[in-house]
């Protein structure tokens, strides 16, 4: 699957402290993409290689 800006993705790399993470796409450029993480009381965007992540099938809503 393409990584677009609004994708959510989990970072795959093991040797990343953000490993196992899930958060949204803000930008990318060259080759990095910068995610978004949101939680409780902080947001933070951290840049990766393309190649640490993977798009996650989002999560459906309460009905």
């Amino acid at each position: 699957m393409m990584i677009l800006p609004g994708s959510p993705v989990r970072i795959t790399n093991v040797n990343d402290t953000y490993y196992g993470f899930e958060g949204q796409v803000q930008r990318l450029s060259d080759g990095k993409v910068a995610v978004l993480f949101e939680g409780g009381n902080w947001d933070k965007l951290v840049t990766f290689k393309a190649t640490d992540l993977e798009v996650v099938q989002p999560k459906r809503g309460k009905k």
